[in-house]
Order: structure tokens, then C-alpha cells, then sequence
């Protein structure tokens, strides 16, 4: 493989990291805006704590999620596979859930004095808050680990002494 076409490689590797992150990130925006309409309706509309109504509404959006995240983005069509994929998912996602509801508990109950549209603002901010800084970690595992291409996994880099590692990896 000549240097252009390792070149063209690294770059279409890229290409597909980047799709995958922006296709990724739009299944969140859509599943965050689906889990902070329940999250409202329930903290606000029903008068339910705010810790469980973040767990209700971030469970709600799991599903979606999933079958996003593995249909859109990562391209997988068929039957998923239980031990490799969906518990993995959903072991990740209860685990962004647990995280999520106790620090919104934690939001929810010092500003329980404050106004509806405040509220209704803030809690689904603290949600997303937590929900964001995990989403980093959540897309490399289901890029580099659930979802990986079992295919190419296993295949070797071919490197060529005229090359540079960082362009042959």
C-alpha cells in the first residue's frame, strides 16, 4: 500500500469517526429532548421528586437510544447480540442513570423553593450536565467496544518502515 493510499485511509477511518460522533450526538439531542419532557411533566406537572422523575425519564430514553445509536449510527441490522451488546448498553446506561437522578435528586431538592419555570429549566440542565460529560466516555466504548467492527478488529496494521506509525495506525 503506497503512502497515498495509507494517507486515504487514515482519512476515511476519520471520516467515519466524525459521522459516527455527529450521528451519536443527534441520537442524544433527541433522546435528551424525549427524557427532559418526561422529566418536566413529572417533577413539575405531577409533583414527583425530582430524582425519581430524572430516573423514569432517563429510563424512558434508553430504548430509543439503543436502537438509534445501533441502527443509525454504528449500522447494525439484524438481531443484537445480548452478552456483547445490549447489556453492555444498558449496564452503560443505568449506570449515566444512577449518576444523573442522584445529582438531580441532589439539584432538585435545594431549589425545591423555586419557581416552576425555574425549576422546570434547571433540572433537566442538571440532567444533561451529568448526562454530557459521560456521553464522551459512553461514545468511546460503544465505538471502540460494543459496537466495534468484529470484522476489522482482528486485523492487523500493516506498517511499511517508509511510513510514519501515526499514519499507518
Amino acid at each position: 500500500m503506497s503512502l497515498v493510499q495509507r494517507v486515504f485511509a487514515v482519512v476515511r477511518r476519520r471520516r467515519t469517526t466524525v459521522t459516527r460522533v455527529l450521528r451519536c450526538l443527534s441520537v442524544s439531542v433527541g433522546t435528551t429532548i424525549f427524557s427532559a419532557v418526561i422529566l418536566i411533566g413529572l417533577a413539575i406537572g405531577a409533583g414527583v421528586p425530582a430524582g425519581t422523575a430524572n430516573f423514569a425519564a432517563v429510563a424512558c430514553g434508553i430504548p430509543p437510544s439503543y436502537l438509534g445509536n445501533r441502527r443509525w449510527v454504528w449500522q447494525r441490522r439484524g438481531r443484537g447480540n445480548l452478552r456483547r451488546e445490549i447489556l453492555p448498553f444498558w449496564v452503560l446506561s443505568l449506570l449515566g442513570l444512577v449518576a444523573s437522578s442522584f445529582f438531580v435528586g441532589r439539584v432538585g431538592s435545594m431549589i425545591g423553593s423555586w419557581s416552576a419555570p425555574v425549576r422546570a429549566a434547571t433540572l433537566p440542565a442538571a440532567s444533561v450536565g451529568v448526562l454530557g460529560v459521560l456521553w464522551v466516555a459512553q461514545f468511546a466504548l460503544l465505538d471502540r467496544v460494543i459496537f466495534r467492527d468484529r470484522k476489522l478488529a482482528g486485523a492487523p496494521v500493516q506498517t511499511s518502515p517508509h511510513v510514519p506509525q501515526e499514519i499507518a495506525a
